[in-house]
Parts: C-alpha cells; structure tokens; sequence
C-alpha cells in the first residue's frame, strides 16, 4: 500500500510540472527525491514533454503517465516544489503530501483571463518602446497586443492544433495593426507588430529547451526547441500573410 501511495504521489508531482512549464530533468529529478525520501532508493523515472514513465525499483512494473495539454504556470511548479522540500526534509507524510499535490492539481490559473490580457497588452507596448518605437504607438501596440492574446486564447479553444490557433492569431494582430495604422492611431506597423507578438514568443519553451539540452536530455530538448520553432512560424506565417494580402 506504501508503494502504491508513493508512485501515485510521484506521478501526480511530475505531471503537475510538466503540465505546467517545468524543465524534463527538474520533473525527473523531483520525482526521484521524493521516492527517495521514503525509502524507495532505487526509484526510476524517465519524462518526455508528453508522456512521464516511473518505476520505484528496477524490478518493478514501471508506471505510465501521458501528458496531452501543457501551459505555463509557474505558481504550480513552484508549490511541487515546495511541497518536495518538506518530503525530503521528512516533514510531510505521504498521505498529506498527496491530499497538498491533488489540490494544486485542481486549482485554476493563477490570473483570470481578464488580468493576463492587460498584462499582454502592456508588456506589449512596452516590448514596442524597447525595440525603438515611439510613443506615439504605444496605445496601438498595447490594443493589437491584446487583441492577439486573445485570439490564442479564443482560438485554442476552438481548434485544438496550436499552430493553427497561433496563425489565425497573428493573422487578427497583423490587419488589426494594418486597421490602426491607416486609420491614423499608430505611426510605425513594423514596430507595432513587433511589440504586440512578444507575449507569444515562446520565452519559456526556447529556455527550457536549451537547458534540457544541456543537463543531456536530448530527446525532450530538441522536442521542445522543435516546438518553439513551429510557433515562431505560426507567428510569422500569419503576419506574412495580411502584409502580401494587403
């Protein structure tokens, strides 16, 4: 029974994570730490950026967890976290540990919709005046941000591929700056645009990448630089798209 708490435990940590922007060998090594602390030391653990594979021996039947949707919060990466300091420093028993991980589990985002969009649309116009825009452009830069923000939001709802949402996406930002510009409220398009696709670069997925890559996990830093990559093309293709239709 003991063996079975634990495993479940691990799983739901290491699914926590990874749902939630964690790098591969973090999840692994988390997961590892915490069948340590109770005394499984031959636990294994094996995590792509879709699917967690874990076993607490090597002899025994190895567990299976797939990953279908994954985004960014890392609020919830950092309360697994905390919550994996407390097992190893064996201040949590198992069954408290499990009850504290299923709640961070059901929690909704951190923000609601409403304060990520101002927030895209901000650091939109903000990334516009970083990149040598004027201010003149700033509210433009700030409205096609939030417009694009939520079309991704709207738009993966609808279709669940995100390449295509992202396209469409930054098809809306892309006239809607073309609409702003003619209508005499923004100045520079380039730099409007520029601005208002920052908070959809995938910041995190490229950092990831690159440190998956670097701790030796080959497999999941390539995934997620090949991920990056499709986004980045979603991104552009959309723009590129209302600028030869236009």
């Amino acid at each position: 029974m003991k063996r079975e708490y634990v495993v479940k435990v691990c799983l739901l940590a290491g699914k926590i994570m990874l749902q939630n922007g964690a790098e591969t060998y973090r999840v692994e090594d988390t997961m590892v730490r915490i069948a340590q602390a109770y005394g499984f030391e031959g636990a294994q653990s094996h995590a792509t950026p879709t699917a967690i594979m874990f076993a607490s021996d090597i002899t025994e039947p190895t567990n299976f967890v797939r990953i279908v949707e994954r985004e960014t919060d890392l609020h919830k990466v950092s309360q697994v976290n905390s919550i994996s300091r407390l097992i190893s420093a064996e201040k949590l028993i198992i069954e408290d540990a499990y009850e504290q991980l299923t709640v961070v589990a059901q929690q909704k985002d951190t923000y609601p919709t409403l304060i990520k969009l101002l927030a895209a649309a901000l650091s939109s116009g903000c990334f516009m005046i970083m990149f040598g825009g004027q201010w003149y452009d700033f509210i433009s830069a700030m409205l096609v941000g939030g417009i694009g923000y939520g079309m991704v939001t709207y738009f993966h709802q609808l279709i669940k591929v995100r390449f295509f949402a992202e396209f469409l996406a930054a098809m809306v930002m892309g006239f809607s700056s073309f609409l702003l510009v003619n209508a005499g409220i923004g100045g520079d398009i380039d730099r409007i645009i520029i601005g208002a696709v920052m908070p959809l670069v995938p910041g995190l997925l490229i950092t990831n990448a690159v440190r998956d890559l670097m701790a030796g996990h080959l497999v999941s830093g390539i995934t997620k630089g090949a991920d990056a990559c499709l986004t980045a093309l979603a991104i552009g293709a959309g723009i590129a798209v209302i600028f030869f239709i236009v």
